[in-house]
């Protein structure tokens, strides 16, 4: 017998822990690039697509032939015990994609936390330091060192430590927040005054869109500023590319849009199209250190993920992804500057390419940020069958992740559900 949205959450909430999320509470039957469908049959317009995994759309039929013929032929050898070729080839790929002139070579894990530590890994190896740098505000993983590493106690860090240790924290550069390039840049000066010796960080890791943090980019300056200053101290530079990879700011990588090269990217997400897959690439000189079994894990570079990740950067090329981020992105935008115009509790949208992200606040006052109409409003689009993620410092801000395979009409469509909502949603908090 079929069962309903609420007999699957009432099993839910015996079976699985509190502590997994659950935002919105309907259980999904299929999907189709920017479509999903419930149990119940009802239709969602998917502005979330798995947290920035599915760029490709969910299912997109070269990620399901690609899967379905590795499936017949292997799923599980270890790369470390017999290997394969696809690794191979998608490790050529992704060394010639990344923006580093370097000779670059790649690592594959399976999650985005796992490229984050074994980035820190690789860079304390090659410096033989182990200090790191972090920014305040970033995401970079619920393991204890990414936990360590993630600037955002709630909910990710509260009542999980003690975390490692030769952490630091420095202000991410937010114009909108009030943190200035040059403050950024003067805290770091701090931290190497009071905390550590430059000579000591094995790494700086910086997201050059910060995700969870509420897609706040650091400008070509500020980063080429990070660039020269790592430079100077022999400190290596983390770009952590899992969220905003693959396309998704109109270059294939953010950090592109500043010129900078970094020495090691983590990758993730929409590496593999829907299916469990990280990277870390960088340096061919940085992971000579690493000893044989140093490196891996007994999934990491699953075939039947690279599999769908070889199609992703087939797809990249063939479909044109980076200019369809900006054709959607300016869709995007233009549709939620004419919301800001009728709409006081927009403070904000920003975004590079379809990166897109819409600040709620108090009567357009930026220091009075509206957690709880953000809150209202996911839940309202839920109900009315638009998908949606908050993020953000201060969990005021939806960020847009749409599938950047998605139809212009469907993209309009749910952008009109957004706006009823919001227009509900303020209307009613308004009334109270």
């Amino acid at each position: 017998m079929k069962q309903t949205n609420q007999q699957w959450q009432s099993r839910r909430e015996q079976a699985v822990p509190h502590g997994v999320g659950n935002a919105l509470p309907v259980y999904i039957e299929k999907a189709k690039n920017a479509e999903i469908w419930d149990v119940e049959g009802k239709r969602y317009i998917d502005f979330a697509s798995g947290i920035a995994v599915l760029n490709t759309g969910h299912n997109h039929p070269a990620v399901i032939d690609a899967v379905r013929q590795q499936l017949e032929q292997f799923t599980h050898p270890c790369f470390q015990v017999t290997p394969y070729g696809n690794y191979i080839e998608l490790a050529e790929r992704l060394n010639k994609l990344v923006p580093i002139s370097a000779p670059c070579q790649t690592l594959f894990l399976t999650t985005g936390a796992e490229a984050v530590e074994n980035a820190i890994k690789v860079a304390r190896i090659a410096t033989g330091r182990s200090a790191i740098i972090a920014f305040r505000g970033a995401f970079h993983g619920r393991t204890l060192l990414g936990m360590a590493l993630t600037g955002k106690v709630q909910p990710y860090k509260k009542g999980y430590g003690p975390f490692p240790a030769g952490i630091y924290h420095a202000p991410y550069p937010a114009a909108y927040l009030g943190v200035s390039d040059t403050q950024a840049l003067a805290s770091l000066a701090g931290i190497f005054a009071a905390d550590v010796s430059p000579d000591e960080v094995a790494a700086i890791i910086i997201e050059p869109v910060q995700g969870e943090g509420g897609f706040y980019a650091a400008s070509p300056s500020f980063m080429k500023q990070l660039r020269a200053l790592c430079d100077k101290h022999g400190i290596v530079l983390i770009a952590d590319e899992i969220q905003s990879g693959f396309c998704r700011t109109g270059k294939t990588f953010a950090i592109e849009h500043s010129g900078v090269e970094p020495d090691l990217v983590t990758m993730a997400k929409s590496l593999a199209g829907g299916f469990p897959l990280s990277a870390l690439v960088g340096k061919k000189s940085l992971f000579e250190k690493a000893m044989p079994g140093g490196l891996g894990g007994t999934y990491a570079g699953s075939p039947v993920a690279i599999a769908a990740a070889l199609a992703v950067t087939d797809i990249i090329e063939q479909e044109n992804l980076n200019q369809r981020a900006q054709i959607i992105g300016e869709q995007i935008t233009l549709r939620l500057q004419q919301m800001a115009e009728q709409f006081d509790c927009i403070g904000d949208v920003r975004g590079y390419g379809a990166m897109i992200a819409m600040e709620l606040v108090e009567e357009r006052d930026s220091h009075r940020p509206n957690k709880e109409l953000t809150q209202a409003l996911v839940k309202e689009a839920g109900k009315q069958g638009l998908v949606l993620l908050s993020c953000g410092v201060r969990a005021n801000v939806i960020r847009f992740l749409v599938p950047l395979t998605a139809e212009k009409e469907i993209v309009n469509e749910g952008l009109n559900i957004l706006s009823s909502c919001l227009e509900l949603v303020q209307n009613t908090r308004l009334t109270k």
